[in-house]
């Protein structure tokens, strides 16, 4: 068992992501973790300025953060973070896990995230601290190789390999970049986010064409 993993201290999980919309496949995986590893709450943390994506086109992150706290206000043990969004400079996880356990010094910090942000987490910058810092609670997808895992990231960062837990969520396979495209063709996306933020995203006239 894992230092974040010991009895008595408080049990945080944090979710980061573009979140460029909220879905409800991001809920869904948030409500499993919370449940199977009896976490107090979910701190959501849009990111402000994502390093891995600066080449792309990404929404205001007034937007996604207003999409983020619509999507989770029904529940209490849901919170939203504006901490990467009010920064300056790029997002990189390690500055936000750094500031979370100064904020939390007692807890026991989980980033909760997916197989493939695990596959390419050797790439961020100063990874080798995080299993200092936090645990990983990782949903992953069906049939997927730890075999691949161990290749590319346990083979190269043995001492992840223990800080790192398995969830299986159900298989929804819904993304923000479809949203995006079906809302761009005045597709519906209902049920595929919150009411409330796809009602933002209509006022708002996010992902229109030619915006």
């Amino acid at each position: 068992m894992s230092p974040n993993l010991s009895r008595g201290c408080s049990r945080i999980g944090f979710m980061g992501g573009t979140f460029d919309p909220i879905h409800t496949g991001h809920l869904i995986v948030a409500q499993v973790v919370l449940e199977k590893f009896n976490l107090e709450k979910i701190v959501f943390i849009p990111t402000g300025i994502p390093p891995h994506k600066k080449w792309k086109k990404v929404t205001d992150p007034y937007h996604r953060y207003m999409m983020t706290v619509l999507a989770t206000n029904l529940n209490p043990l849901f919170e939203v973070s504006r901490f990467e969004i009010d920064k300056d400079g790029p997002s990189y996880s390690i500055d936000t896990i750094r500031h979370f356990n100064e904020l939390y010094p007692n807890g026991g910090l989980f980033f909760i995230t997916g197989i493939d942000t695990i596959l390419d987490l050797i790439t961020w910058k100063d990874y080798h601290y995080l299993p200092e810092l936090c645990d990983f609670i990782c949903a992953t997808r069906p049939h997927f190789s730890f075999e691949e895992l161990n290749q590319k990231v346990y083979r190269h960062f043995p001492q992840l390999k223990h800080h790192v837990h398995y969830v299986n969520v159900p298989l929804i396979q819904i993304s923000s970049t479809d949203i995006r495209d079906r809302s761009k063709n005045g597709q519906s996306i209902s049920y595929m986010v919150p009411d409330q933020v796809e009602a933002y995203i209509k006022k708002e006239g996010l992902y229109q064409k030619g915006v």
